[in-house]
């Protein structure tokens, strides 16, 4: 099925440092803050913020940084920032198409950050609607393959999630990635949950309709400099792209991790 190494090399990251993991801290915070203005802070009445606080548990976030972001979303400390989520779209190396997600309280330093990381790494800023129409809005679910005391295999998701109807279940390693309609994303995360498996994340993401691939190293790293370039903005929460490595880049990239 389409879509299983697309999702991996999307999200292909370099290893952790402590900068990088300051700005993650950061973005599922603002993740928070949204989802409890959005839709209030009870956490288990809020699908959005129960998935957005799981995420940031996932990641290490501290429980005090959780709590009042959900305090400062939901209104009862102040502090709380007003932020609009905007789409930046741009071609990459061999014609990737590339989508930025911003969540910010000021669109003029978004937009003219985005600018200078996409012009500077040798992408093109594209005409607004040329790049999101390559891509669908989706459900995302992640789920390790090593559950406490059970190794988890393609067949017990099936069995597990038959009822949701996830669209796809993809072998991606060491987990699985489960990709759904977007309004099926809660029914397909709490039928993993019933059936007592635990899940790494559950988000509605940009997934693209068709690959392009990527088969020269010197292509796949001008795209990850691209990538970590926007990554690294304060404004940008998620960078989408339809690259599809080849599995000699990906094995390339692997090294220079």
């Amino acid at each position: 099925m389409s879509g299983h190494s697309k999702w991996a090399t999307t999200k292909h990251k370099k290893a952790a440092i402590d900068a990088k993991r300051g700005k993650l801290f950061a973005k599922l915070i603002k993740n928070i803050e949204v989802a409890a203005r959005m839709g209030g802070p009870d956490v288990n009445g809020n699908p959005t913020l129960y998935d957005a606080v799981q995420k940031a548990k996932k990641n290490s976030v501290p429980a005090d940084n959780i709590d009042r972001a959900v305090k400062r979303g939901g209104g009862a400390e102040g502090g709380g920032a007003n932020y609009d989520t905007i789409m930046y779209e741009a071609y990459g190396p061999a014609s990737v198409a590339i989508l930025i997600e911003c969540l910010t309280d000021n669109r003029n330093r978004a937009f003219s950050d985005v600018r200078v990381a996409v012009t500077r790494n040798g992408a093109t800023l594209a005409d607004g609607g040329s790049v999101q129409r390559l891509f669908n809005r989706k459900g995302v679910i992640e789920v390790a393959k090593k559950q406490e005391g059970h190794t988890l295999s393609e067949d017990d998701l099936l069995e597990a999630t038959i009822d949701a109807m996830p669209e796809e279940i993809n072998d991606a390693g060491e987990g699985f990635t489960l990709i759904t309609d977007a309004s099926d994303l809660v029914d397909v995360r709490k039928a993993i949950q019933a059936a007592g498996y635990d899940y790494e994340s559950a988000d509605v993401a940009f997934v693209s309709s068709f690959d392009q691939p990527i088969t020269e190293v010197d292509q796949a790293l001008k795209l990850e400099r691209i990538i970590d370039a926007l990554e690294d903005l304060d404004d940008v929460q998620n960078v989408y792209t339809n690259a599809q490595y080849s599995d000699e880049v990906e094995a390339a990239l692997a090294e220079e991790d």
